[in-house]
């Protein structure tokens, strides 16, 4: 095994090389059981990594808004070994060959999951990433070098110990999961540029770390999502529906990125409506801010500016606007949406079937709440991240979207004429 100097990135980005070469030949149990090493593992380190998380927490220097994201708790580290325990029981996306045919010459063509090698995560105050991205790179059979926020360096390191000593208990390398330590912008931008050995960066946090990553890195980029999502409420909406929809989308985790920024309200329904909701979501302390019609029905709403329509507030803060149509809605969301998650709440099937094939976002909802955009709620055990782009991957990202495809092409001594 490549001995390895602290965030020495061309050190660590060979043995990541090394690693990735080698988990592309474990077998699917192998992996397995190495991930359900690593639950136990996290399961008897809660201690430790609760110490180090109250170090990071003591001296967070982050908006009070983003400390949700940071701390941990008992449960959180208990979620955090079920998802690995998660991801061990999904089916091992490189263990299948996708597809087999025979062409014209002859020539037995198969096409096979294979992974992408080493993948780079570049992430904020968010410890969580740094057990998801270990679960779901190790299965797909990648490795990943991880640079984590200077705000959570004591929690990704005291996870990451443990990850790694679990994997070399389980014979499997643990340069395979490699933290970097070291939180410098200048070694950050190296890292954005180190192509001999990144096969693909992956930046989760919020809407300037991602943009400056894809500005500035030359690595393949996948862009994950800043989150300014809507909820239409469609003048065919049941307002009861409406209100658990919206509060729920708003309130459950504000701070994250699939919560709800803007509501969009039918004017038909807005005089009857927009109190009622408005009323529910000030009782959790969300403020309002409103565009002219909003506030002549709601006066104490505070008036709503330009910025606001492409704000992402990861707050108790939410922006509302009265429209007159589902096509006016649609113009709206595409004109100031992050591709993330939108919703319409209707019991009109055209207007939700025109609202799904209309909207550009990764993930388009009618009648359910847009928190549901979650690589655990749709069945993946963990995400990577969520990916607004439209290239390789979209959407909550699972084992699948970490693995690219190769082609096996079997002859008996063919040429082409």
């Amino acid at each position: 095994m490549l001995k390895i100097e602290a965030n020495n990135l061309d050190q660590m980005g060979a043995a990541a090389k090394e690693a990735a070469y080698e988990l592309a030949l474990l077998s699917t149990d192998d992996k397995n059981a190495a991930l359900l090493a690593m639950a136990s593992a996290l399961d008897d380190a809660h201690a430790e990594i609760l110490a180090a998380n109250a170090a990071d927490l003591d001296g967070a220097q982050v908006q009070a808004k983003f400390i949700d994201r940071l701390r941990l708790t008992p449960e959180r580290i208990n979620d955090m070994a079920n998802g690995l325990r998660q991801v061990a029981g999904l089916a091992d996306p490189t263990a299948v060959i996708d597809r087999g045919w025979q062409n014209a010459a002859g020539l037995e063509i198969l096409r096979r999951r294979v992974p992408l090698g080493v993948v780079g995560i570049i992430y904020e105050a968010r410890p969580n990433v740094t057990v998801d991205a270990a679960a779901l790179t190790l299965k797909s059979g990648n490795a990943v070098i991880l640079r984590g926020g200077r705000e959570a360096l004591h929690s990704n390191a005291a996870i990451a110990n443990v990850l790694r000593a679990s994997m070399q208990a389980s014979g499997v390398n643990p340069n395979a999961v490699q933290l970097i330590t070291d939180p410098s912008h200048e070694l950050a931008d190296r890292f954005m540029h180190l192509t001999a050995y990144l096969d693909v960066l992956i930046p989760r946090g919020g809407a300037g770390l991602i943009q400056a990553v894809v500005k500035n890195a030359s690595v393949p980029v996948i862009e994950t999502g800043a989150g300014n999502c809507h909820i239409y409420v469609d003048s065919a909406a049941q307002l009861q529906m409406a209100q658990d929809i919206v509060v729920n989308a708003k309130v459950q985790r504000p701070s994250v990125c699939n919560s709800a920024e803007k509501l969009l309200i039918h004017e038909d329904v807005a005089a009857d409506y927009l109190p009622v909701i408005a009323d529910a979501l000030r009782a959790h302390g969300v403020e309002l801010r409103g565009d002219a019609a909003a506030c002549a029905i709601v006066p104490d709403m505070i008036p709503a500016t330009t910025t606001d329509w492409d704000t992402e507030y990861n707050d108790l803060i939410m922006a509302v606007k009265v429209v007159g149509s589902v096509d006016e809605a649609i113009a709206h969301i595409n004109a100031h949406n992050t591709k993330h998650s939108e919703a319409i709440i209707t019991d009109d099937y055209a207007r939700a079937q025109r609202f799904l094939q209309r909207v550009d976002a990764a993930c388009v909802y009618v009648n359910a709440s847009t928190r549901f955009t979650d690589g655990v709620e749709f069945g993946f055990g963990a995400e990577i991240g969520i990916s607004t782009q439209k290239l390789h991957a979209r959407g909550p990202m699972g084992l699948e979207q970490l693995t690219t495809i190769k082609y096996e092409i079997m002859g008996n001594g063919q040429v082409r004429g």
